[in-house]
């Protein structure tokens, strides 16, 4: 292994870098204030707080390509301040929709859906602009800030934006919401500027498909696709049981049920610092199986709750289910990065995003499913399966056996 290099990121990633941690911390803010707000305010039950969440969630379904295939024919910084900003004005409108007395069910779907257009578009953007600032050597590195950052945001933003709702008000959640998006659209701003692709205009179509034949035909991004897909149906067929599983058969208490979720989030963050320390000690294929492994061994920790109802083993899963992800995506944007022409990096990462929260959905009905005909039992031995699927698909791939990241160019 390369010894690691100690000088700072190039200033134009460390501007990247803090504009992700104000967004995602803006994003999540926002996620948590929502069905606060539809609740508090607006006397919602669970269909509508479900409504609501289909709303927030439907733009990564129906924009990720759309979006991918903007970031290869247009400025990328152009378009992740334009989306930044859009995203603060979604969240502005809401206080004051609420001041005027006019904010409604309807109001709070559509402007949620609005202001995760902003998500979309800066995490299809970001992954294609960073490798223009940043060498190909230092990729990985430059990766694992960006998810360090909303590790972060995921474990620390919901507890966030829960506080300001209970102690200040709504207004307050979403006001401080639409300044983090403000202080990451400034900071995107002073991005040295990139123009659109020159040269004649394509199809838009050709393009798509020019991007899919791309990952469907390369032997690293194909695998990395398909266990993707299979960990997010796996993940949300246990999602879709597990407050119910936890409150009804391990006699969870709510706040019990949140620490747990909350123990996910510290994973990530812990995965995300320890990166490089395992990088150094790993090839870089056994890094990328990490994840895959350590997603399966929090299955078989969390199934093995129906014999041992142990709250510490819900914890250990939810920690495994933290540490592990985010090593992977760490590793495989680092890959995707490196193997992807410049002018397709767009695409791919719309591609690859599209399919793997399109998973998310198919695997929340499966486990509703199952669990109503079934039993939630059923359910977590499904999810296991799935599990040993994603680690399979990419333990007998190429993936694994690559020894450094300098083999992918």
């Amino acid at each position: 292994m390369q010894p690691a290099d100690i000088t700072p990121l190039p200033t134009a990633f460390r501007r990247i870098g803090w504009s992700n941690l104000f967004a995602q911390f803006s994003e999540q803010i926002a996620l948590a204030a929502a069905p606060l707000a539809a609740v508090l305010l607006l006397a919602a039950g669970p269909a509508e707080t479900g409504w609501l969440q289909t709303a927030q969630t439907l733009p990564f379904l129906l924009l990720s390509i759309p979006a991918g295939l903007m970031v290869d024919r247009a400025s990328r910084r152009r378009l992740m301040v334009g989306t930044e900003v859009l995203r603060a004005v979604s969240l502005l409108a809401i206080p004051l929709l609420l001041a005027l007395g006019s904010l409604n069910l309807t109001w709070l779907g559509l402007l949620g859906a609005l202001g995760a257009v902003g998500t979309v578009c800066y995490s299809v953007a970001a992954p294609a602009f960073v490798p223009s600032v940043v060498p190909r050597a230092r990729l990985a590195e430059a990766n694992r800030w960006l998810e360090l950052a909303r590790s972060a945001a995921y474990a620390g933003g919901p507890a966030l934006g829960g506080a300001l709702v209970g102690w200040i008000g709504i207004s307050t959640a979403y006001g401080l919401a639409a300044g983090l998006s403000i202080f990451a659209a400034l900071l995107l701003a002073g991005l040295p500027k990139d123009e659109a692709p020159s040269g004649p205009r394509r199809d838009l179509l050709h393009d798509l498909k020019e991007g899919a034949r791309f990952v469907a035909g390369h032997d690293l991004l194909r695998p990395i696709l398909m266990t993707a897909v299979f960990f997010n149906i796996s993940w949300f067929i246990f999602q879709a049981v597990y407050v119910a599983y936890a409150v009804q058969n391990l006699g969870l208490s709510a706040m019990q049920v949140g620490i747990t979720l909350g123990i996910y989030g510290a994973g990530m963050i812990v995965g995300a610092a320890l990166a490089p320390q395992i990088s150094r000690r790993v090839s870089f294929g056994t890094l990328v199986l990490l994840g895959p492994f350590a997603g399966l061994c929090a299955a078989g920790v969390m199934l093995a709750t129906l014999w041992f109802p142990f709250v510490y083993l819900v914890g250990a899963s939810f920690f495994l289910f933290g540490v592990g992800p985010i090593i992977w995506t760490i590793s495989t944007m680092t890959l995707r990065q490196a193997v992807t022409p410049n002018a397709m990096l767009g695409r791919v990462s719309a591609l690859i995003m599209t399919a793997t929260f399109g998973a998310r959905p198919v695997g929340a009905a499966i486990g509703a499913f199952v669990a109503a005909h079934l039993g939630i039992a059923a359910c977590l031995q499904l999810a296991t399966a799935g599990f040993l699927i994603q680690l399979l698909v990419i333990g007998f791939s190429r993936v694994p056996r690559l020894r450094d990241i300098s083999e992918l160019a």
